[in-house]
């Protein structure tokens, strides 16, 4: 994984900000989050980028960052001793991670990079500063990540791609 250690570029975040507006999936944020609140945001996020392969969330790990694909596409895999099934496919604009950053809980599954993928992370220390910061965008935020657990809840294959 590269990273970028600032945490914002404005002019790099355009991309990021353009896939989700882009992305038309039932569990899209585009339509929860308004584009001035994406901006404040921005500020607490860090880019990185992966290889085609390469890892991003492990099954039973206990980072709780919140994950944002500007690029590429990653798989969500959940393995048990029956065996690995694919549970989804996330493509730009989505968001991922978000079981994990609201629960607490380990990793229910395994997230790797299908293609080169461009991403931008959001950790717990990130989101503890904007809420006291801005408190009225890390709830539209939280209200926006709440709505895409539930739809991802809505069916039981989706279930356990809640990463």
């Amino acid at each position: 994984m590269t990273t970028n250690t600032d945490y914002f570029a404005r002019d790099q975040f355009k991309g990021l900000l353009a896939a989700i507006e882009a992305n038309g999936s039932d569990d899209s944020m585009s339509r929860l989050v308004p584009v001035r609140h994406w901006e404040t945001i921005a500020e607490y996020l860090q880019l990185f980028t992966l290889a085609a392969g390469q890892e991003l969330i492990r099954q039973g790990g206990t980072d709780r960052s919140l994950y944002f694909v500007e690029e590429g596409n990653l798989t969500v895999h959940y393995e048990d001793a029956h065996g690995r099934i694919r549970l989804a496919v996330l493509g730009p604009g989505a968001a991922l991670g978000e079981g994990s950053f609201f629960s607490r809980l380990p990793r229910s599954a395994t997230v790797h990079a299908a293609a080169a993928c461009k991403l931008w992370r959001l950790s717990i220390p990130r989101f503890e500063d904007l809420s006291r910061r801005d408190p009225s965008v890390a709830l539209s935020l939280a209200l926006a990540l709440g709505s895409v657990v539930a739809v991802r809840l809505q069916t039981q294959r989706k279930r356990t791609a809640v990463t």
